[in-house]
């Protein structure tokens, strides 16, 4: 044995014997005393980002009561919880696989305080590979080994005591009663406190590990699964255009679906920082005070794309309905989506749709994936093949995060210090916010760039609405990222850029005044507004219109 490899043995040797009893150890338990041990753990040790959130309302200050019935309750609901989902053959496996779970979302919770909710989950659901792996960081491994690695070997070391199958449902029964009892003892024991704090903060539910992730899971679930043989609702069928003056040029309009930029640092909004220059020069209409329709790509995208919007939000009829590209379909307007994210969350399910997502072009994609030029490639040809009226949507990746400093190429790196790692807690906000800044002028320059390909048309009328779909938290109240439920979402999340701009010859067919439209731009305004803008402009006549909804009726001589 060489000099170096006796010296590493005898550091270990005093831990040899402690490792070859813990590797001996091999405990006799039932089912049920499992359930109890998994419960305790899951309570005390991975619900940190719950008890963090509510000691912040201020309802433990002075009540050590309240939180001894929370503690009391959350862990008889877990010992609920397992007793439904475990028996002899499956609770190892089944407990191993929560363990490891619960840990990546107990790191989560904490580290972004991430709300484990139905959209939240969703959103989990629909990550690709490419994503997931900006997601995946060292600062997870901690938190990944020690509440999931190591309680799994010692959960896969446990012996199951046997019962014969009447004693077992007699036992269970008992302990799925008495778990009823102490939880039903424990809120009762506080009940003015409790009910109090779960009226007033009813999204602290989404942070108790691990029922919120299950409860989410299963309700997404049942929600797909009773979509899944349902066609999607006809929308606009009658929808034809009308008003279009002779001999006017066919329009194209280009939509911009921007990702995960927020209006507070949106140059144009009159940020401290001059993130959109490009845009500056151009002057387009910038609208200041514009509301998401969600805090996630999953709930904004389908929303702004229905006529009914945020005002009457109904997510199961926006699923299952056909969107604003089906109607201008309907209309005899050509319609293509081109994606550099995850797909169009089925506002363009049936319709021309291409991905960039993994494509192949030197000078803008790499192994990681393109920047958003990508998709101005070979997009003059694409429109050409479509004769009349044309309407194309780019999906951008923008600012997703948390990588923010990959989304945009060096000659961009203005503002400095910046993050250069997945893992936020590892950096200063003003890294991040560095970070964040260099990828709205991506933005800024991508948009530019889309424009003035849209001005160079000399056979078609053309313009562009670019509108982000959601904000973002770059570490504000110690929250990152976005997805926080709507109700408590802060502007961060929910402010969001949007900007129009019209070529002389479709503002001047349109009866628009350029003039008028930057003085309303000034009022508020959502993405409820685009389905109806859109069908104004493009001048398409069904009922689902509503003109109060477009922003362009009031500046139009046609309005």
């Amino acid at each position: 044995m060489s000099t170096v490899a006796r010296r590493r043995f005898d550091g270990i040797a005093p831990f040899l014997p402690a490792l070859r009893q813990f590797m001996n150890l091999r405990p006799e338990m039932t089912v049920e005393q499992l359930a109890l041990a998994a419960a305790g753990f899951f309570t005390l040790f991975c619900n940190g980002a719950f008890f963090r959130a509510v000691s912040a309302t201020g309802a433990l200050h002075g009540h050590w009561t309240t939180a001894a019935s929370l503690v009391g309750m959350i862990a008889a609901l877990n010992v609920l919880l397992l007793c439904l989902l475990l028996n002899r053959w499956t609770a190892k496996p089944l407990l191993i696989v929560l363990l490891l779970v619960t840990s990546v979302a107990a790191h989560f919770m904490s580290q972004y305080t991430v709300y484990m909710d139905a959209d939240m989950i969703r959103n989990i659901l629909h990550t690709d590979g490419k994503e997931s792996g900006e997601l995946l960081s060292t600062g997870m491994l901690p938190s990944l080994l020690g509440l999931g690695v190591l309680p799994s070997l010692m959960v896969w070391r446990v012996r199951l005591r046997h019962r014969s199958p009447g004693r077992a449902v007699l036992v269970r029964g008992a302990w799925v009663l008495l778990a009823v009892l102490v939880a039903g003892g424990a809120a009762l024991a506080s009940f003015q406190n409790l009910s109090a704090l779960m009226r007033n903060h009813r999204e602290l539910r989404h942070l108790v590990t691990p029922g919120n992730y299950l409860v989410s899971l299963g309700r997404v679930l049942a929600d797909d699964q009773a979509g899944k043989h349902r066609p999607p609702a006809p929308l606009g069928v009658n929808a034809h255009v009308a008003g279009r003056p002779v001999g006017a040029k066919p329009p194209l309009l280009v939509l911009v679906v921007g990702e995960t930029v927020r209006a507070q640092n949106w140059g144009l909004n009159g940020y401290t920082r001059q993130t959109t220059p490009e845009l500056s020069r151009l002057a387009p209409i910038n609208f200041t005070q514009v509301s998401s329709c969600g805090s996630a790509t999953e709930v904004s995208v389908p929303c702004m794309f229905s006529p009914w919007g945020r005002a009457n939000y109904d997510k199961d009829r926006i699923k299952h309905s056909e969107s604003l590209l089906h109607v201008l379909e309907h209309a005899g307007i050509h319609t293509l989506w081109r994606d550099n994210q995850t797909g169009c969350k089925g506002v363009c399910d049936g319709l021309a749709f291409e991905s960039f997502e993994h494509a192949k072009e030197p000078k803008v994609c790499d192994a990681e994936g393109c920047m958003d030029e990508v998709m101005l490639q070979g997009l003059t040809g694409a429109v050409d093949r479509r004769n009349g009226d044309v309407v194309v949507v780019l999906h951008q990746l923008g600012n997703h995060g948390p990588a923010y400093y990959k989304r945009y190429p060096q000659h961009l790196r203005r503002f400095t210090p910046v993050c250069e790692t997945s893992e936020l807690g590892e950096c200063t906000q003003e890294q991040i916010v560095n970070a964040y800044d260099n990828a709205v002028l991506h933005t800024d320059e991508f948009l530019a760039s889309t424009i003035r390909m849209l001005a160079a048309q000399t056979e078609r009328d053309t313009a562009l609405i670019y509108l982000s779909d959601h904000g973002e938290s770059l570490g504000e109240n110690g929250l990152y990222l976005h997805g926080v439920p709507y109700a408590i979402a802060p502007q961060t999340q929910t402010r969001v850029p949007m900007v129009m701009w019209l070529s002389s010859g479709f503002a001047a067919s349109r009866g628009i005044d350029m003039q008028c439209m930057k003085r309303e731009a000034q009022a508020p305004a959502s993405q409820d507004n685009l389905f109806h803008s859109v069908l104004g402009l493009m001048q398409v006549s069904t009922p689902e219109y509503d003109g109060q909804r477009d922003l362009f009726r009031a500046c139009s001589s046609a309005g």
